[in-house]
C-alpha cells in the first residue's frame, strides 16, 4: 500500500487515478482548489482518502497542503502532478495575460509541488515522481502552439528529474494522453481567446471547430488509463514516458519518422560546423 499526492482531482484524469488509486487499495491525497467537490466524488473508505485543498500556483497552499498529508500518513510515495489549464489558439493569438496564466499552472504549478514533497522523497530513498503532459507535449499540433510549450517544458524539466532522482532510488515518469472523454474541451477547462485571426482559420480555426465536435466523443476511456498509471507505477522499472491511447502512438510514430528523415538530410550540414582536426594538436602525446 502507497500513499499517493494527487493534484487537480475534482473531475477528469486527476479524479480517475485517485478512483483508481483507492480500488487497488492505496491511501490518497487527493487535492483540489475546491476541496468539497472532491468529497461529494470521492467517499472516504476507511480512512484511506484525504482531501486539501490546493492552488498549485500560490506556495502557501502548496506547502500546507504536504504537511497535511504528511501529519495524516506520514509519507508519501507516489506524487501525480496533474492540476492544469488548457488554451486553444494560434500562438499569434494568444495574449500576454493568458499566456502568463497558463504557465503559472502548467509549470510553476508543478514546480512548486515537486519542491515541497521531494524532501520527503530524498529522505525515504524512495518514490514515484508521476507529471501528467500530453500529445502535444510531445507533437504538436495548429491551435495547441502555447498549451504545447507548457508541456514541452514539463517533458524538459521532467527528462533531467528523472536522471537527477535516478541515484537516490526515485522513479519519474511522464504520463502523455491523448484525447480522453474528460471535461477537459469544455469552454470551463480550455480557453480560446476572445480574438481570432482569420488568416488562421484553415489552422488554428479548423482546430476549433474539430475540437467542439470531438467534446465528451473523444476516442480514450479515462477510466482504463487511470488505471493504467496506478498499475505502471507498481513495476519494478517504471518508463520515463507513457503515451496514453492509439492517437497518441500514431502521432508520436509520425513525428520520429519525420525528425529521422529531416535529421538524415540534414547531417552533412550538422557535421560541418565543427572545428576542422588540427593534425598536430591531435597527434597523441603531443
Amino acid at each position: 500500500m502507497s500513499v499517493w499526492f494527487i493534484t487537480g482531482t475534482s473531475r477528469g484524469l486527476g479524479l480517475e487515478i485517485a478512483r483508481a488509486a483507492l480500488a487497488a487499495g492505496h491511501q490518497v491525497v487527493a487535492t483540489a482548489r475546491n476541496a468539497e467537490s472532491v468529497r461529494e466524488r470521492l467517499p472516504d473508505a476507511d480512512g484511506a482518502l484525504l482531501t486539501v485543498a490546493l492552488d498549485v500556483t500560490d506556495p502557501r497552499s502548496v506547502h500546507a497542503a504536504v504537511e497535511a498529508a504528511m501529519e495524516r500518513f506520514g509519507r508519501i510515495d507516489v506524487l501525480v502532478n496533474n492540476a492544469g489549464s488548457g488554451l486553444l489558439a494560434a500562438v499569434e493569438e494568444s495574449d500576454d495575460a493568458a499566456v502568463r496564466a497558463l504557465y503559472e499552472t502548467n509549470v510553476f504549478g508543478p514546480l512548486a509541488v515537486q519542491r515541497a514533497v521531494l524532501p520527503a522523497l530524498r529522505r525515504q530513498r524512495a518514490g514515484h515522481v508521476i507529471n501528467i503532459s500530453s500529445i502535444v507535449g510531445f507533437a504538436t499540433a495548429p491551435g495547441w502552439g502555447v498549451y504545447a510549450s507548457t508541456k514541452f517544458a514539463v517533458e524538459g524539466f521532467t527528462e533531467t528529474l528523472h536522471a537527477e532522482l535516478a541515484p537516490l532510488g526515485i522513479h519519474v515518469t511522464l504520463v502523455e494522453p491523448g484525447f480522453f472523454r474528460t471535461d477537459f474541451l469544455d469552454p470551463a477547462s480550455l480557453h480560446t481567446g476572445p480574438d481570432t485571426i482569420d488568416d488562421y482559420a484553415s489552422t488554428a480555426g479548423a482546430m476549433r471547430v474539430a475540437a467542439a465536435s470531438l467534446n465528451h466523443a473523444q476516442p480514450g476511456d479515462p477510466a482504463k488509463a487511470a488505471r493504467a498509471v496506478v498499475e505502471m507505477a507498481t513495476a519494478p522499472e517504471p518508463p520515463l514516458r507513457l503515451p496514453l491511447g492509439a492517437d497518441t502512438l500514431r502521432a508520436f510514430d509520425a513525428k520520429l519518422e519525420a525528425f529521422r528523415k529531416e535529421m538524415d538530410a540534414w547531417r552533412q550540414v550538422a557535421l560541418a560546423t565543427d572545428h576542422d582536426l588540427d593534425g598536430d594538436r591531435d597527434t597523441p602525446g603531443r
